[in-house]
């Protein structure tokens, strides 16, 4: 039993902790108001109420449901006249608790049509010059048509179904109204112009090669679609402007696509006739491929490309697809095409990865393509679920950059002499896993992008940083010379500091719907992927993170989560409470600034200080029991002070304490502090973030700390850590690696740094 004197003496001791605390409670800066600002409180009031279809764990409930659509398409290229027509059977299934009177059918080829509004929401100022080409553009072309013509909507015998057409929305009336279970097809028949997506913009459409009078197709968007019915608002049938991209059901694909027949084409789903299409050569091609994991075998040659250019065959070849379980439908045609591909092995099964390019694109695309892909399917499927589909195919598309189930389309293109530069080779490298990481998040963890861009684009940018780290790991020889890790755009904290530190009145938060953000980059892609990578590498910590992360992913593939089911889960997979974080990163436009404030130096001593005997005259304790705290430089410092080199020795009843309370192995390893300092860090940024603090010491040696986020808990403004130490402590600074995206560095150092100006820093590379 330990010495009752000694009990009673460690109560006097929290006694007057209690005291000390209640003066710095007495220093608080107060929260605003009297309302419940705490930037710790729970999300309830922005959260849903969880229900039987979304739980409070963030997984799917027991009554989740999710509506299907079916189609069967007879697809036709008419490549002298570039239309693109076809006919289609659509066959929904309500698998939803309602009776649903009327069908919503996205039209988004309409945004192109001649009287589309999206380019009247846009505003516009006379500049003092403009190239002769945008002005010939702005105001004497004649305006691009190239909306859906709809032809017939019918039922499956024929008859015309009543429909109404809203822009980039139509809606069908069901002759029947549907209850839960039912079903019901009926056909659309359609046709449009193909953009020239190179002068005119868009997501899809050709590019012309004026030196040898082909195109390359890259074609989505191109068919009536089915929008999205669920238990979060029902009919997902918001317009489409041009940016917000798609929100989409599930279902089974039967597409047949007729096209010239000295086109190359790939696209969604298992290609079903590949002996009808294929020559015997590249049969053998194909068969050796699959065996092939190091470097990609040619389906299709440039040579055989070259030649295929100079000719123009009057018949037609149909290529036929089928995909289960895909929430979208893309292809890609052309004479121009080279072909490669290259086995992946995913788990216990291979995987194609795939390559679509024209000439133009070499020597840059036979490179690298195929083995980006190949890298992004290994790193993805590692932080969520393997790949699920059979193949992904990357497709050159000069100024494209986007993303369908098992294809997209990507830009970077070498000069006419086939040199390029490093931009040029990691913007193709960084774009490709970027568009084929999407094939997980939206395409398959299928959220809602034109609601909450950043469930696609900010999740995918985040995986795509680590992707392209692996990418480098594994691909050296991509690397320039002198660099040792791939330089990533965007990812690490330190990328988003420019974007977080700009003007407010042009900043509006991640959970903004697209279309309506300032700086769609950096507000859909760059902030909520940095968010992830610091939420990962700094809160906590990539364990913990990736488990939360691949939850999220297994809980809704295949399904359609929205932002809360994603917050929730990774604080459910965890342990961790992040609604502090969720709120501040994603809610608010608040930025993170932490420094220090000041930095007090204290030596420790048996003599009495003012406050000291204070302290000890209001609680009756003997003045020789306490230990003295005193700030070097103020009135009460003497230098003899320094020289307490053993307190247990000035004070018996430390000694008689350390003693009775332990043991004879502890008491041979306590190292008595010699160095006491006070530091308190500010923070005047919106933002609460964990402390990390790397303390240097005059040996040179150095020491990080870091403080978790909820040192702020009670107090919004400033706090204070104590830090004993056996070794003089020379230098202090807050975030030393730049790991909490800090958008002032000039107060994160005690002693305080002067930084140079950026005039000095000009005058002094120019005299260098």
């Amino acid at each position: 039993m330990r010495n009752i004197k000694f009990y009673f003496l460690s109560i006097l001791f929290v006694t007057v902790g209690a005291f000390a605390q209640q003066n710095q409670n007495e220093k608080r800066v107060p929260q605003e108001g009297h309302t419940n600002n705490n930037k710790f409180k729970q999300l309830y009031e922005e959260f849903s109420t969880p229900n039987m279809f979304r739980s409070a764990s963030g997984a799917p409930g027991p009554a989740y449901y999710q509506q299907q659509a079916d189609y069967k398409m007879d697809i036709v290229l008419d490549d002298e006249k570039a239309i693109l027509s076809g006919k289609e059977t659509i066959t929904y299934t309500n698998n939803s608790p309602e009776t649903l009177n009327y069908l919503w059918v996205q039209l988004d080829q309409n945004v192109r049509a001649k009287d589309s509004k999206s380019p009247l929401i846009e505003t516009s100022s006379v500049s003092p010059v403009q190239q002769a080409s945008s002005f010939a553009k702005n105001h004497l072309a004649e305006t691009f048509d190239g909306g859906f013509n709809i032809e017939s909507v019918t039922d499956t015998n024929g008859k015309p179904l009543e429909h109404m057409i809203n822009r980039t929305m139509m809606r069908v009336e069901v002759p029947k109204a549907l209850k839960t279970g039912d079903q019901f097809s009926f056909n659309i028949k359609w046709w449009y112009n193909i953009n020239d997506h190179v002068k005119d913009g868009g997501r899809s459409g050709y590019e012309y090669f004026p030196e040898d009078g082909n195109r390359t197709y890259v074609i989505a968007q191109f068919y009536p679609r089915m929008a999205v019915y669920n238990d979060v608002e029902g009919w997902q049938n918001s317009q489409f402007w041009g940016r917000d991209e798609f929100a989409l059901p599930f279902g089974n694909f039967e597409v047949n696509i007729t096209v010239p027949a000295d086109h190359i084409l790939d696209a969604t789903g298992k290609l079903t006739n590949r002996k009808e299409v294929f020559s015997k050569e590249m049969m053998k091609r194909y068969e050796k491929a699959k065996k092939s994991y190091d470097e990609p075998v040619l389906i299709v040659t440039q040579e055989e490309a070259e030649r295929a250019e100079k000719s123009r065959s009057k018949k037609t070849k149909t290529w036929k697809m089928y995909a289960e379980n895909v929430r979208d439908f893309g292809f890609a045609t052309s004479r121009k095409y080279i072909w490669d591909m290259m086995a992946v092995k995913l788990g216990d099964r291979d995987v194609m990865a795939v390559s679509m390019y024209a000439k133009e694109g070499n020597p840059l695309w036979e490179q690298w393509s195929t083995k980006a892909v190949a890298s992004t399917l290994k790193t993805y499927s590692r932080m969520t679920f393997d790949y699920p589909y059979h193949k992904a195919i990357s497709v050159h598309a000069q100024r494209q950059g986007m993303e369908y189930p098992m294809i997209c389309w990507n830009y970077g293109r070498p000069d006419k002499d086939g040199n390029y530069s490093d931009r040029i080779k990691y913007g193709m490298i960084s774009v490709i896993i970027h568009e084929v990481g999407h094939n997980f998040f939206p395409m398959i963890v299928n959220s809602d992008e034109r609601q909450w861009t950043w469930m696609d684009e900010g999740l995918n940018t985040f995986a795509q940083y680590v992707a392209e780290q692996d990418f480098g790991k594994w691909y050296p020889s991509a690397l320039s010379e002198g660099q040792t890790t791939y330089p990533s755009r965007r990812g690490p904290a330190a990328k988003i500091v420019n974007y977080m530190g700009g003007d407010q009145n042009y900043i509006a938060p991640i959970m903004t719907k697209g279309l309506n953000t300032y700086q769609f980059g950096n507000n859909a892609y760059g902030k909520p992927g940095t968010a992830l990578n610091i939420l990962r590498e700094t809160v906590m910590g990539e364990e913990l993170f990736d488990y939360a992360f691949r939850e999220y992913a297994n809980r809704w593939k295949f399904k359609h989560p929205t932002p809360e089911d994603f917050f929730r889960t990774m604080e459910d997979a965890s342990a961790f409470d992040l609604d502090w974080f969720w709120r501040g990163w994603f809610y608010t436009t608040d930025y993170v600034d932490i420094g220090i404030k000041s930095v007090k130096k204290f030596h420790v001593t048996s003599k009495p200080n003012k406050e000291g005997a204070k302290i000890a005259e209001r609680f009756s304790i003997d003045p020789k029991s306490l230990i003295y705290y005193v700030e070097e430089g103020s009135e009460e410092f003497t230098e003899d002070m320094k020289s307490s080199d053993n307190l247990q020795d000035e004070i018996p009843t430390l000694k008689e304490y350390v003693m009775d309370n332990f043991t004879p192995q502890e008491r041979a390893k306590i190292e008595q502090p010699k160095y006491f300092y006070e530091v308190t860090f500010d923070k005047p940024g919106g933002l609460v973030m964990p402390i990390i603090v790397e303390f240097t010491y005059a040996d040179g040696t150095t020491k990080t700390e870091k403080y978790p986020a909820q040192i702020w808990r009670l107090n919004d403004k400033e706090v204070s850590k104590v830090i004993a130490s056996g070794k003089e402590i020379v230098k202090i600074t807050v975030d030393p690696k730049m790991q909490t995206a800090d958008v002032d560095t000039s107060n994160n150092s005690w002693p305080r740094e002067v930084q140079q100006s950026e005039f000095d820093a000009f005058k002094n590379k120019a005299k260098n």
